[in-house]
């Protein structure tokens, strides 16, 4: 099998030396990118199977980057930023980044995330190849194989690959309580490293996109202080 590939964008060149070392000693081929622009066109014109993107960068920030990025890819993010602010952790997942490192930080722990993230999108992937049939609810289609997400009948709605992993697991046992902790060993894996509450800032993003209200659920209900469960009623082919 090839090694997997990933584009490290980063103004800094000490940075993306250290960080090229350790991905490379992990088996990783790694390339790089100084710029926003040359990062996303290398991000698209090459298809790497990871993204490590600096926030800070010239030209186009990393969250600019992220957003276009999005657009055409589904390619898992992981965003560096010396920023340490609630709303720049919100700002990134809700662009479609997969996890946030604040600078400084381990390039070990870096390797091992991108390891993570690489291991959980591999098998979502086959989970939702094996799955293959569609899940039905009361004003809600899931299509696993597909992977699209239908609200009304005609409403196609266009989730990240993360929110559509979260979605499907939560639509896989309708009715049944996820903790954070769950849907995270669930969808990212059991060596995430990150902070829990991530999973409140994909299902903010889910509601939005699905037209859902958090006061009066009609796909995704909150189950206080435990966590989040589907309430849209199943419907039988």
């Amino acid at each position: 099998m090839a090694p997997q590939r990933v584009l490290v964008v980063d103004d800094e060149a000490k940075i993306r030396m250290v960080v090229r070392g350790y991905l490379e000693a992990d088996g990783f081929t790694v390339t790089e990118a100084a710029d926003g622009p040359s990062g996303l066109r290398a991000a698209m014109d090459d298809t790497p199977d990871l993204v490590v993107l600096d926030v800070m960068l010239p030209g186009l920030d990393g969250f600019e980057v992220l957003r276009m990025l999005r657009e055409t890819s589904d390619v898992p993010v992981i965003l560096l930023t010396a920023r340490v602010e609630e709303i720049d952790r919100v700002v990134g997942f809700t662009a479609g980044g997969d996890d946030y490192v604040t600078k400084p930080f381990s390039a070990r722990e870096l390797a091992l995330r991108a390891r993570a993230i690489l291991r959980r999108a591999t098998a979502n992937s086959s989970a939702a190849e094996a799955d293959g049939g569609t899940l039905r609810f009361d004003g809600l289609l899931i299509d696993p194989d597909r992977r699209v997400v239908v609200v009304d009948g005609d409403h196609h709605v266009e989730l990240t690959a993360l929110d559509f992993d979260i979605l499907l697991a939560l639509a896989q046992a309708p009715g049944h309580v996820y903790t954070r902790r769950q849907l995270l060993e669930r969808v990212w894996g059991y060596d995430f490293f990150g902070d829990e509450r991530v999973v409140d800032v994909h299902i903010r993003t889910i509601r939005r996109e699905l037209g859902d209200d958090a006061a009066q659920p009609r796909f995704i209900g909150t189950v206080r202080n435990v966590g989040y469960r589907l309430v849209a009623r199943p419907v039988r082919p």
